[in-house]
């Protein structure tokens, strides 16, 4: 079968690899969507993500979906939870499973992703797509989960006013989430232009450049701030953009990952609002939810999708995709 398995910086290779064999409680899963997350690009672009390093080749890919190619799930089309916690540490007792000190997680740390034709993974991590979801809707579930999970974790009434700093994919699940969950107003800050238009066609009610999204002034219209605020980009700007858009009290959720691992903010502007800060890790068990939410018509996935690629043109793919000259990018292997 072929693989596309990443070597080093910007070094992505298609390359044949034997079939994998079934372990007992895994199935075989015919890989047909598979999308490009950030994550991914920071392990093209720069050999790694935070602390952890690519110290040996793995084939990239944790948003994915299938279609079950043995056992009981044999012709179903599925989408694929890449995350593999242990299940029996004290996180995931306590059902926290993305916080779980052992768990193994899709292309990285030497466990292959999705970007190959066959993979075999756990039965009880795959979940069964209704009728009309194509396997690119699949694979579009995990950066939907990571947006639901961060709502979540955001504590967000009906009718509040939130903020999302970064219209990257996950952001712009985010503002149909705020639009679905009833919000009041919707401010998008967003440095390039077809992410802003792509924003309201979402249903952003505002959104800004960030040069402008810096100055206090902007603001002023917001009375004390939004009651909410989300930071998607991974830069210290963007916090900062975040934590001056937030009233006094509010919550600013930190879902971007740096790229050297640090993130840093003015503490007297934090310390003064008495803002509460929370750092998003991933998502729980977030596939039933999003599966309901893309079928009833309440996330539009579909549209978020901006180029699709052949897994021979893998390396391809991930230049366009690093050039954030779209929105999401998808590599079909059906």
């Amino acid at each position: 079968m072929r693989v596309a398995r990443l070597h080093g910086v910007g070094d992505l290779r298609l390359e044949d690899a034997p079939e994998p064999e079934r372990a007992e409680g895994q199935t075989l899963v015919r890989v047909t969507a598979v999308g490009l997350c950030g994550s991914d690009l920071h392990w093209f672009s720069q050999g790694g993500i935070g602390d952890a390093r690519l110290d040996r080749p793995v084939v990239p890919g944790h948003e994915f979906a299938g279609v079950g190619a043995s056992g009981e799930l044999d012709g179903v089309r599925v989408a694929v939870d890449p995350a593999i916690p242990c299940g029996e540490c004290e996180m995931c007792r306590e059902a926290h499973h993305n916080l779980c000190q052992r768990i193994a997680f899709a292309g990285q740390a030497g466990l292959d992703g999705g970007l190959a034709e066959l993979i075999a993974w756990p039965t009880h991590l795959l979940h069964p797509l209704p009728a009309g979801l194509t396997g690119a809707d699949g694979a579009m579930l995990e950066p939907l989960g990571v947006a639901l999970h961060a709502w979540d974790l955001a504590h967000v009434r009906i009718g509040a006013s939130v903020v999302v700093v970064g219209a990257g994919p996950i952001g712009l699940l985010l503002v149909q989430l705020a639009r679905a969950a009833g919000a009041g107003r919707i401010v998008v800050v967003e440095p390039l232009a077809h992410r802003r238009d792509a924003a309201v066609s979402f249903g952003a009610d505002v959104v800004m450049d960030p040069g402008d999204a810096r100055n206090p002034a902007e603001w002023a219209a917001w009375g004390l701030g939004v009651d909410v605020s989300f930071e998607m980009a991974g830069v210290d700007d963007a916090i900062t953009t975040a934590m001056l858009a937030a009233r006094p009290g509010a919550r600013v959720v930190l879902v971007g990952i740096p790229d050297d691992d640090r993130s840093s903010f003015r503490a007297a502007l934090a310390r003064r609002k008495g803002l509460t800060i929370v750092m998003v890790r991933r998502m729980k068990e977030m596939y039933p939810r999003t599966i309901r939410l893309v079928e009833q018509g309440l996330v539009d996935v579909r549209a978020v999708v901006s180029a699709r690629y052949e897994l021979a043109d893998a390396p391809s793919a991930f230049e366009h995709a690093v050039a954030r000259t779209g929105l999401k990018v998808v590599i079909g292997l059906d």
